[in-house]
């Protein structure tokens, strides 16, 4: 397989869309035990990688929440239902 690539320049789609043709690999059963252990710590980090993506996403989603006039109200949390 190789060295494990950089993934900071990955967008969150590109970096799922690896993710899940990893894991579909792991699942197979069809790798090598090397091949394995590489893909596993592959996947770890595309998983890391895209948690990063959304947790940046809610926190611009969070911080975008503001009052009548335009002006920022306050924080609230991203799965937080309007009232």
């Amino acid at each position: 397989m190789g060295t494990i690539p950089d993934n900071a320049n990955l967008s969150f789609e590109e970096a799922l869309k690896e993710l899940e043709s990893v894991v579909r690999r792991l699942e197979s059963g069809e790798a090598p035990l090397d091949e394995s252990i590489e893909l596993y710590a592959k996947g770890d980090k595309l998983r890391a990688h895209c948690q990063a993506r959304l947790d940046a996403a809610q926190a611009r989603i969070e911080a975008i929440v503001a009052d009548r006039d335009g002006k920022p109200q306050a924080l609230r949390p991203f799965d937080e239902t309007s009232g």
